[in-house]
């Protein structure tokens, strides 16, 4: 009991010294304020700098057909993500990995619809293996279901076999060929503008 006594009237003898000494040199909380100003001021310019970056690099895009052949399958799901962002989709995240269920990419646009995209690469370009049903299959049995999309995607650097097109068709489904990805992929015009059939907005635009 003594103990604790002594520890508790050490602590609050501890804290008025603190307390006074704190008194006696304003000067340090009046230093230490500026200071952290100072921290957090420059922390918030550097993210909005970052952020203005990020931005500019999106909004002025560009991938040629070359490019996209050359990359690894997981930077060109890097790729597939960064176009959705300079086309507006701020939330664009690549999820692709073991156990993504058929998501490689998911994104909102700016007129709230949620994309889900599947992406497959291929090294070889269009002389690589076609993209068939199958693949197809894994995107419709999960994009609505599982990941709750409005618009499912399979993008693709290659070709698409014509029963998958057909599947895709029945299903709502929709393919970015290598031609549809090379003018999505080398121009400025949002993947929206370039499909048929994608379902209407849920909001206005923004920008509108």
């Amino acid at each position: 009991m003594i103990v604790l006594l002594a520890a508790a009237v050490l602590s609050v003898a501890l804290v008025v010294a603190a307390v006074d000494w704190l008194l006696t040199h304003w000067w340090f909380l009046a230093a230490a304020a500026v200071l952290a100003a100072l921290t957090g001021g420059g922390w918030l310019y550097r993210q909005r700098h970052r952020a203005r970056w990020e931005a500019d690099r999106t909004q002025g895009l560009r991938y040629g057909l070359a490019q996209i052949d050359a990359l690894h399958h997981s930077r060109f799901e890097d790729a597939v993500r960064d176009l959705m962002r300079r086309d507006g989709c701020r939330d664009a995240l690549r999820v692709g990995g073991g156990g993504d269920l058929g998501a490689d990419v998911k994104a909102t646009d700016p007129y709230g619809r949620r994309w889900v995209i599947q992406c497959k690469h291929r090294r070889n370009g269009a002389a690589g293996s076609a993209v068939g049903t199958p693949d197809l299959q894994v995107l419709n049995g999960t994009a609505r279901q599982v990941h709750g999309a409005d618009i499912a995607v399979i993008v693709t650097n290659g070709r698409v076999s014509a029963p998958a097109v057909a599947f895709a068709k029945q299903q709502r489904l929709h393919v970015v060929d290598r031609h549809t990805l090379g003018v999505w992929a080398a121009g400025s015009r949002p993947l929206w503008e370039l499909l048929r059939a994608v379902p209407p907005p849920r909001k206005p635009s923004a920008s509108l």
